[in-house]
């Protein structure tokens, strides 16, 4: 389950990036550079824990995945704003934050998978 689920979380995360970086280009002037930035720097850091994941001792895994849903959380609150000053429709609003409700199901998944097994390494 955790296998099949971390590799589907990549093309998952990136085709979200690919949908934002769209968003955020059309962006007013003044807020691309700011929020957009911000927007941006987010979501390349969650993908660097994403791909973290894969490649650290299991024992650490759930650490990373809790930034990763801070993270996703936080880019939430981002695409909220975004929507109630206008400067994303309710299109673009809903299906980024679609895109986001799917890739956080898949994340919930994996922290309640690793977080029951590390408990039972503990008892």
């Amino acid at each position: 389950m955790n296998k099949n689920n971390s590799f589907l979380l990549i093309p998952k995360y990136e085709n979200y990036i690919y949908y934002m970086l769209n968003v955020i280009l059309k962006l007013p002037r003044v807020e691309k550079f700011n929020i957009g930035n911000e927007f941006k720097n987010s979501m390349y850091q969650t993908l660097e824990n994403i791909l973290f994941i894969e490649k650290i001792e299991k024992e650490k895994r759930l650490y990373y995945l809790n930034i990763i849903d801070t993270k996703i959380n936080y880019q939430r609150i981002m695409l909220r704003i975004m929507k109630e000053n206008r400067w994303i429709d309710e299109k673009k609003f809903k299906v980024a934050f679609n895109l986001l409700y799917e890739i956080g199901k898949i994340l919930g998944g994996l922290i309640k998978f690793y977080a029951k097994n590390i408990k039972k390494q503990i008892l």
